[in-house]
């Protein structure tokens, strides 16, 4: 083979793809430019609207990697490369992987939408899917709570999502509702005045709301007053161990009595 024949042939080969190859070079320059602007635009939305800093970085890595993949495609095709087998293959593989990970996806799809909507948010006490504890992390595919016994539970984001959730934090105050039993005996004037006096005495008691104390019930062998004072999430625990203590103190100081059951030992006469 002649210099000749071969400088013909590179000059053939030039006149054939040089154009292409051009072209895909300039497809892939542009392509890259707006695709570095899609996602300047779209982190700026996601920042502005106040999204989750972990689903921003999800959802742009999600968008880079789908412009990059669809900005490939379209180089392929300018470059003469059969582009339809390709789309079949990745649309298969896709398939597979989501059969594949329908479990997985689920609860990714419920960690978006728990992200988007923020029924919950870090720090929040919840209850939700039987346990209750404050949430500590939210992540792509579960969520973690911290349990008021230390405990971590793990919860995937798929049933969170779709299940109820009672969140205690919402409001910012919560009502602690107890309840405290005394005699029939018992004054109802003067048990709601010690009462009240516990719960308006008690800086971690809120007075706006104001508490309240009322006859509830007549049970069997007590006058049953619910006692309800309201507190911040903050202090909710203490306020429920701290008002039972003080109240049954107040109660004994004031001399009302609080009825339990009495045995009572019965002897057969020989």
């Amino acid at each position: 083979m002649d210099i000749d024949s071969i400088l013909e042939r590179l000059v053939n080969f030039a006149s054939e793809y040089g154009i292409r190859i051009i072209g895909a070079i300039i497809i892939w320059i542009v392509g890259s430019w707006i695709i570095r602007k899609l996602m300047g635009v779209t982190r700026k939305v996601m920042t502005k609207r106040e999204y989750d800093e972990s689903l921003q970085k999800f959802l742009t890595n999600l968008l880079g990697w789908s412009l990059k993949i669809l900005l490939f495609i379209v180089i392929l095709s300018k470059l003469g490369v059969e582009t339809t087998s390709f789309a079949a293959i990745l649309a298969a593989a896709g398939l597979a992987i989501g059969l594949a990970l329908q479990g997985s996806l689920a609860n990714f799809a419920g960690g978006v939408l728990i992200m988007i909507f923020k029924p919950i948010k870090i720090g929040d006490l919840v209850e939700a899917q039987g346990e209750l504890g404050v949430v500590k992390e939210i992540e792509i595919f579960t969520t973690k709570l911290l349990t008021p016994g230390n405990k971590l539970a793990i919860i995937p984001n798929g049933a969170l999502s779709n299940g109820n959730i009672v969140n205690y934090s919402a409001e910012g105050i919560l009502r602690v509702d107890l309840t405290m039993g005394v005699s029939y005996d018992s004054d109802i004037k003067q048990t709601k005045e010690v009462l009240m006096n516990v719960l308006t005495s008690n800086p971690k008691v809120l007075q706006d709301p104001a508490p309240i104390v009322s006859v509830s019930e007549l049970a069997d062998s007590s006058v049953n007053f619910a006692v309800r004072p309201w507190a911040t999430v903050a202090d909710y625990w203490d306020v429920y161990f701290g008002i039972t203590e003080e109240c049954k103190l107040a109660l004994d100081a004031a001399g009302i009595e609080i009825p339990f059951p009495h045995q009572v030992e019965i002897r057969k006469q020989a």
